[in-house]
């Protein structure tokens, strides 16, 4: 087993970090955290109405999303918040298959680089069958908490 990367893991909870989501774009596109293991963060939401384009499928924006959010939450979750906190530089993703109204769609984020001024995320969508949907990464800037001194 391999030592933990989440700076306060022992009071890291899924419960904590889906209600510290609510109302935002997680819950806009139906995304809620579900796991978190020693080295990855997992959310997972359903193919909806309010996440997929006109054909039916999950809309490459919500899994560009999924991505963000996945990547974004993990970075932060590495940091210590009170002096630093992780902000989006870039994102990037490629589409590989469809997912239709009704499916389950996860997404694990994983870190390539942890670093003092940056981090990059890899997330993975999976379907139920563990096909890749999108595959993307996201860059994060580590900067100084700026409500740290004010």
């Amino acid at each position: 087993m391999s030592e933990s990367i989440w700076f306060d893991a022992a009071n890291i909870t899924i419960e904590g970090l889906n209600a510290r989501c609510d109302r935002t774009m997680n819950t806009a596109i139906g995304l809620f955290f579900t796991e978190i293991d020693e080295l990855s963060l997992t959310a997972k939401m359903v193919v909806s109405e309010n996440n997929c384009q006109p054909l039916g499928m999950l809309n490459g924006g919500a899994s560009m999303a999924a991505i963000e959010i996945v990547g974004s939450m993990a970075a932060n979750l590495v940091l210590n918040r009170s002096e630093r906190v992780a902000v989006g530089q870039n994102i990037q993703g490629s589409h590989f298959r469809p997912a239709f109204i009704g499916e389950e769609v996860w997404a694990k984020g994983k870190p390539l680089h942890l670093g003092s001024r940056s981090q990059i995320w890899e997330v993975e969508l999976t379907n139920s069958r563990n096909k890749l949907i999108c595959k993307g990464s996201i860059t994060m800037a580590v900067i100084p908490n700026p409500k740290r001194n004010g």
